[in-house]
Parts: C-alpha cells; structure tokens; sequence
C-alpha cells in the first residue's frame, strides 16, 4: 500500500475529554504523551502497517526517550491537532518531531521521540523491517523538503 504524502507533516485531530483534564479543567501534562502516541500509531497506520500484526510478526516498537516543552495549557473540549515528522531514521529506531496545537491556533506543546524497534519476545534491538523502513523514509524525505521549503501546499 502506498500512502499519498502531500508534503505536509501527518497530523491527527484529538478531542480534550475530562479524562485527560486536572483538578483544574486543564489537561494533565503527561496526557500530551499519550496524544503524540496516538498520532504515532496512526502514521503506522497511514502508511498501511496495523500494529498488532507487527506484534504478531514479534515486531514492536518502544519509546526510548522524550524531550518535551510545553507553551501554553490545552481546556476540556478543546480540539487538538497532533502532528508528526520523521526527523531521523536508523536501523533499528525513528526520531520523530511531534507538536500539539489547537485546530487553527497556537502552540501547546512541542517535543522529540525516539523509538526504537525490538523483538516482542526479548525486547532486544531488532531492524525496522524493510517494507516499513521505506515508508518511513519516503515520509522522511518528504518532510525533509517541506522544512527546506522545498514542497508547497496543494491547493
């Protein structure tokens, strides 16, 4: 399956429930993790991989380390768009750029992933198989670009 990259970075929109909210009606800090996971697994996803049949396959994948800044406090109901950039691509882990914003508005929280490709039974290092390490790739390549300006937005 071949995905269509329009040059844009992979974006998925989420919605703020009470679930992810504090005492205060702001979202709790960790939950932004759990968003740029979310639009992590739909990349997968977009680029025609399904997850659970990696994890069959004895493929998963783990977070080895997070950097993350928060700018400014998201509210209950508020809509979030979720984005996501290849940024490096090894043999066997993904960096990644993640950013969360309001649909249509400014910055919430930015930060960098690194994922790491193990076997499902031992957890050791394994190489992102080779099908999905292209994916990545041409989403890298293309993202790539779209920071050089290189890419410009269909209209």
């Amino acid at each position: 399956m071949r995905a269509d990259y329009s040059g844009l970075p992979f974006a998925l929109r989420v919605r703020v429930y009470f679930e992810d909210t504090d005492a205060g009606g702001i979202v709790y800090y960790v939950n932004y993790l759990k968003f740029m996971e979310r639009a992590r697994t739909e990349l997968v996803r977009s680029l025609g991989f399904d997850q659970s049949v990696l994890q069959a396959e004895n493929i998963i994948f783990v977070v080895h380390s997070v950097t993350a800044r928060y700018h400014a406090p998201a509210r209950l109901d508020d809509e979030l768009e979720v984005s996501v950039e290849v940024l490096e691509l090894k043999r066997a882990s993904i960096r990644f750029r993640q950013q969360v914003r309001l649909v249509g508005g400014s910055m919430l929280c930015e930060g960098e992933v690194l994922v790491a490709c193990v076997s499902a039974d031992r957890y050791k290092p394994r190489g992102i198989p080779s099908a999905l390490n292209e994916a990545f790739r041409a989403r890298q390549v293309t993202d790539s670009k779209t920071e050089r300006g290189e890419v410009t937005r269909a209209s």
